[in-house]
């Protein structure tokens, strides 16, 4: 079917009538929709598996990792605090306010929201949001990636399977489809992407005066501080996991990895033998190896990677027939190089060696840059660790560890400046798709004149007094 923007009106009118009829507001009905999304996740693994295999080459076991298993995790916590979000909040207005003294504060859904959605998760984080929009009221429209093409067309089956398209709907197509859908007038805008594109998305909220949220993976990277006295051998475990996850296609994966000289070698050692355990001497041919997404995302990583030839201690080679190319270590890595200035999204991974008494000297060059979505650090100095991590800004992050941050129950995941703003996940998905409307309950007797004239006189006088007790 061909999108036009008389198309995409028709569904964001039809969308606001039925907001309007108020069964988005009723919660047992909205728990009820995000029960049949999870059954429809369970009954579809395996075509969305087959969908992200054909799109990003994810064994079986990756997609449920990454993608199929966090959904069904992220439902289950909302299904069971939605009631307990969603309860009115009663408040003591105050002797100000006497003797009106009942204040509620009601979790209102926006309306009808946009969510736009990347091609690297196309299941989690397209399906994130939506439990997110539905558990706070609103009707959904969502847009996915053309990149990841059997997995929107997977996802567009299995919601028009499940929701009416009044209610929920995919629509697919490229960046004049995106354009299409924000020149409309929506309620809520939900995009993950580039800092770049989200600029863009941000412009066209503005027309609107549209709340928007953004999912970013960060415009400087996201970086991995080793220090010397931290567990080499376990550090390295983690770093090849990360890095080999959807061939690095992930905003919150090591974009490059600062290492004290002092343990420099010993590390690329560790590192070395963890990329050949974990997937192999030829994982460009590996079919359970993740793939790039496109021909271009394939060309770019190979020409970054001929760039920096002469200091590729381990990986560097490929396959464009299956878009696969190895986990690719460039060494060493000047921390004011371009390659460690922007965001790769690739299985490359530049390492920084720095002298661990100059660690701090690191992060102040991170910290000039822009905000990462993720942060990680690996030592046995606790105290130092505590100190940079409730320090410095970036989305969120692991001491010792990698990624899973994310998938801790009950706390946000997002970024803030050029990796994001906004927040979800759980009751924070909730937040940030409804807004507190606040109503003071006015009482009809026992009324003072504080609030109304004469305020001079000595009943003025009077009322200052009262006024400033009142304040107290």
């Amino acid at each position: 079917m061909t999108v036009t923007q008389e198309t995409i009106h028709g569904i964001v009118c039809r969308q606001r009538q039925f907001f309007r009829t108020g069964k988005t507001l009723d919660i047992p009905w909205r728990i009820e929709r995000l029960r049949k999304l999870k059954q429809a996740v369970i009954a579809n693994q395996e075509s969305l598996e087959k969908a992200l295999y054909e799109d990003l080459g994810k064994s079986p076991a990756e997609a449920y990792l990454c993608d199929l298993g966090p959904t069904i995790v992220e439902i289950n916590e909302i299904i069971r605090g939605l009631k307990r979000w969603a309860r009115p909040r009663k408040r003591f207005s105050g002797l100000m306010c006497f003797p009106s003294t009942s204040t509620i504060v009601y979790q209102m859904p926006y309306g009808v929201s946009l969510i736009i959605s990347p091609f690297n998760f196309p299941i989690l984080l397209t399906l994130g949001p939506l439990a997110a929009a539905i558990c706070a009221g609103n009707t959904a429209v969502i847009k996915a990636s053309s990149k990841s093409s059997a997995s929107t067309r997977a996802l567009q089956a299995m919601i028009a399977g499940i929701f009416p398209e009044d209610y929920v709907t995919v629509i697919d197509g490229g960046h004049d489809v995106a354009d299409m859908c924000l020149a409309e007038r929506f309620d809520k805008i939900f995009y993950t992407g580039s800092p770049a594109v989200a600029k863009h998305v941000l412009e066209a909220a503005s027309h609107h005066l549209t709340s928007a949220a953004l999912e970013l993976g960060g415009e400087t990277g996201n970086w991995c501080i080793i220090r010397k006295d931290a567990d080499l051998r376990d550090a390295a475990r983690k770093v090849a996991f990360l890095k080999l996850c959807n061939a690095g296609q992930v905003c919150i994966n090591i974009n490059q990895v600062a290492v004290a000289e002092e343990a420099a070698e010993a590390f690329l050692t560790e590192l070395k033998g963890e990329f050949l355990r974990q997937i192999g001497e030829t994982p460009e041919l590996s079919p359970e190896y993740p793939k790039l997404i496109t021909g271009a995302a394939y060309d770019k990583c190979e020409r970054l990677a001929e760039e920096y030839a002469d200091r590729i201690v381990f990986g560097g080679t490929g396959n464009r027939e299956s878009r696969r190319f190895a986990p690719t270590i460039i060494y060493p890595v000047d921390i004011s190089e371009d390659i460690v200035r922007h965001e790769l999204f690739s299985p490359l991974l530049p390492v920084v060696p720095f002298r661990d008494d100059e660690a701090n000297a690191v992060l102040d060059v991170i910290a000039e840059r822009e905000h990462p979505l993720a942060m990680y650090v690996f030592t046995s100095d606790r105290k130092w660790a505590r100190k940079v991590m409730s320090t410095h800004q970036y989305g969120g992050g692991c001491v010792n560890e990698v990624c899973i941050h994310m998938m801790v129950k009950g706390v946000p995941f997002n970024g803030t400046g050029h990796s994001g703003m906004g927040a979800y996940h759980g009751e924070w998905g909730f937040r940030e798709f409804t807004h507190p409307t606040t109503v003071l309950v006015g009482k009809t007797r026992w009324n003072l004149p504080l609030r109304e004239h004469p305020y001079s006189g000595k009943a003025g006088k009077i009322k200052m007094k009262l006024l400033k007790l009142f304040e107290r």
